[in-house]
């Protein structure tokens, strides 16, 4: 740590780390000699950001390719209102060098992929995952295996999240915990199930803090111990994460999106039957009574906004049969349309309904084209 040095400013601005005396002032310069690369900006990498720049780490690394939205703001509050249609890593960015002017930020405004992830991770001494897709987790699990990095994952959806250390002191990794993908679909996204707002300040910042005992070297990180946690019962709990000893050597990154099922789930609903929203609306101004109109949404969507006339019978009972009866009565003698809030849902359930017997179309862009393309007031979340 000798050719790191502290400025007069730094040794105040670290001032209560430094007199820690698990940190002191070698630990500072770790820090600041550390290079961490965080995948994501979103709800994880706001906390995380923001408190690797406040602890001093002095090279931070960014990858993301999405823009702020207004409803991320709800819950990744590295972004503000001003950024909104804005790239993520630059109001990530600003942010950063706003609380801490001594942090490198480095800006891969691009998806990670098998192609460039091994070039992109390289650098760093520790990989931060704030992603919220399988295919991208198992890509951040293999290429930091084949680096040798450690990766600090977290993930959240609704009132639960998790944390662990993987691939660190000869820990598990993320395919002992998930060897397998689960099918696709069959865990809904943040968009689908929701969120609440400071779960992920929680996991990330449990990430964060997990990132900072790596670089310094003290206490017990969760390498090995999976920690769950309850935001609705306030609870935490943990399991043991051991190495499967028979697992698959990771050898090479591969096509994630293939062993995950993207491709063949997209393909199944080719040739589910679509209409546009344009033609929604010509068929419920015709008012003919030939068509019923399903939305297979939550209840609590449907609170928020509806599409005039619409019948709720939620995805959930179709997939688990009784729904499935109640839109065979619905669409006795009509012609059936279903819509979610982008269309991924609703071709499910259309695919189902065929194998079930019952004959129906899918509105293409959901609720959302509706309120982009026919009615603006139809409130977009």
């Amino acid at each position: 740590m000798d050719a790191v040095t502290l400025s007069k400013d730094e040794y105040e601005r670290y001032s209560r780390h430094i007199i820690l005396p698990e940190v002191g002032l070698e630990g500072q310069k770790k820090l600041k000699a550390a290079k961490v690369l965080c995948i994501g900006t979103g709800g994880l990498g706001s906390p995380l950001l923001l408190y690797l720049a406040a602890a001093g780490v002095g090279r931070i690394g960014i990858v993301d390719f999405d823009v702020v939205d207004a409803s991320n703001l709800q819950r990744q509050i590295i972004h503000g209102t001003s950024w909104v249609g804005k790239p993520k890593i630059q109001s990530a960015k600003q942010r950063i060098l706003d609380i801490n002017p001594y942090c490198q930020v480095d800006l891969y405004e691009t998806r990670l992929t098998s192609a460039n992830a091994l070039d992109i991770i390289a650098p760093y001494d520790i990989v931060v995952d704030g992603t919220d897709n399988f295919p991208t987790r198992y890509l951040v699990n293999d290429a930091c295996v084949l680096l040798g990095k450690p990766n600090v994952y977290g993930s959240i959806f609704r009132f639960e999240g998790q944390a662990t250390v993987f691939n660190y002191q000869d820990g598990p990794n993320y395919r002992d915990l998930y060897p397998d993908p689960p099918p696709p679909g069959m865990v809904p996204s943040c968009a689908e199930g929701g969120v609440l707002g400071v779960l992920p300040g929680v996991i990330g910042t449990i990430q964060a803090t997990e990132t900072i005992k790596i670089i310094l070297g003290q206490g017990t990180t969760l390498s090995g111990r999976l920690l769950l946690y309850d935001a609705l019962n306030m609870k935490f709990r943990e399991l043991k994460l051991r190495p499967n000893p028979v697992r698959p050597v990771i050898e090479k990154l591969i096509d994630y999106e293939q062993f995950c099922g993207i491709p063949q789930a997209q393909q199944a609903t080719v040739d589910v039957p679509e209409i546009t929203v344009q033609e929604l609306k010509e068929i419920l101004d015709r008012h003919t009574g030939e068509y019923v109109l399903v939305d297979v949404r939550n209840p609590n969507e449907y609170a928020i906004a509806s599409i005039p006339g619409a019948i709720l019978v939620p995805l959930p009972e179709i997939e688990q049969g009784p729904g499935v009866e109640k839109i065979r009565s619905l669409a006795a003698g009509h012609k059936l349309i279903v819509h979610c809030k982008a269309g991924g849902r609703s071709a499910k359930a259309v695919k189902i309904l065929k194998q079930a017997g019952i004959e129906g179309v899918n509105v293409k862009g959901g609720i959302l084209a509706w309120s982009e393309e026919i009615d603006p007031s139809v409130p977009r979340y």
